[in-house]
């Protein structure tokens, strides 16, 4: 049989479906698992599930998300760490990766050397609010009650990046607060509704669809700027906060000495599905998601910026998570 020109093989994988093209690619065979280091629901695991398909038929492989929850986020990440660097397991997970290492005893894997950076997904502001039933508008009403009275405040957890924001965010106003957590940022958010605490700190992912319910009155946003969905409420910074932010984020991480060609592979697939409107709107609106879609080095730097951010305020403060 004559051999294909170098213009006839490229017009033949032209001609191929999508996943066959992948394929023909060389990406890795069997099942490639997306490892969600939480339970269903919160942000993590809906986002995960939502890319799943695009990212199945863009790579051409079998593709499960499969949760993997425990011990703040680190059961499942610590299992990712010591999968085999095949291109198969991957991990999505949350902002409290950069955390742990600080809020956790004894991790069992070096959150720098153990993973490669892969791609970081996107943004959102964490938020302040408060029930519709206070009298609490600003920040400055928060500030001017705390000097008075004990202010209380929920969220997901112990050592959760709530945690650490507010503290850092009281210190700077120059009062104290008074830490209530929770397991999960639901129960949390609905307590603050009922007005049982003063105050909820969580992602705008979650918090906003009870602001634009009105049930929660939004005090604050943490985020750089002001996001569409609150364009209302100021940012920490505009209420004097100078240069706060903190924001939640979404990413992937891969086993280290994955091959670099199958992160940069994979990132680039990822972005290539968050650019379907459908999906790029429902991040956009349904989880207040301002996409990033940054690669392996830019995540890289950006994982190690947080964890200079975070790392001493969970030191100073000796927060750790429970």
């Amino acid at each position: 049989m004559r051999a294909l020109s170098r213009r006839q093989a490229v017009a033949l994988l032209a001609s191929l479906p999508l996943a066959a093209r992948a394929q023909a690619q060389g990406w890795p065979s069997g099942i490639t698992r997306i490892v969600v280091p939480f339970p269903p629901g919160g942000s993590v695991d809906p986002i995960a599930r939502l890319l799943q398909p695009g990212l199945q038929e863009r790579l051409g492989a079998t593709m499960i998300v499969e949760n993997k929850a425990g011990a703040s986020g680190s059961l499942g990440t610590g299992a990712v760490a010591k999968a085999e660097p095949d291109g198969r397991t991957w991990l999505f997970t949350f902002d409290n990766h950069v955390l742990n290492p600080f809020v956790l005893p004894k991790l069992p894997f070096d959150t720098e050397k153990d993973l490669e950076a892969v791609h970081l997904l996107g943004r959102a502001p964490y938020v302040m609010c408060t029930s519709a039933k206070k009298t609490y508008r600003t920040l400055a009403d928060v500030v001017a009650a705390a000097k008075e009275r004990p202010i209380t405040y929920g969220t997901p957890g112990p050592g959760s990046l709530g945690h650490l924001a507010t503290v850092l965010l009281a210190k700077s106003a120059g009062v104290q607060f008074t830490h209530v957590p929770y397991k999960g940022g639901g129960p949390a958010l609905q307590d603050a509704i009922a007005g049982h605490i003063d105050l909820f700190v969580g992602s705008a992912a979650i918090a906003t669809p009870q602001i634009q319910g009105g049930a929660v009155r939004p005090i604050v946003q943490m985020g750089g700027q002001r996001t569409p969905a609150l364009a209302d409420t100021p940012t920490a910074i505009e209420a004097g906060i100078a240069g706060f932010v903190a924001e939640a984020w979404w990413g992937f991480f891969a086993p280290a000495k994955t091959p670099p060609e199958l992160l940069r592979r994979f990132s680039t697939e990822v972005k290539a599905v968050t650019q379907d409107e459908s999906i790029a709107k429902r991040l956009r609106e349904s989880l207040q998601v301002t996409l990033v879609n940054e690669g392996p080095d830019e995540t890289r730097a950006f994982v190690r910026d947080q964890m200079r951010l975070w790392g001493p305020v969970a030191l100073d403060n000796q927060i750790k998570s429970e």
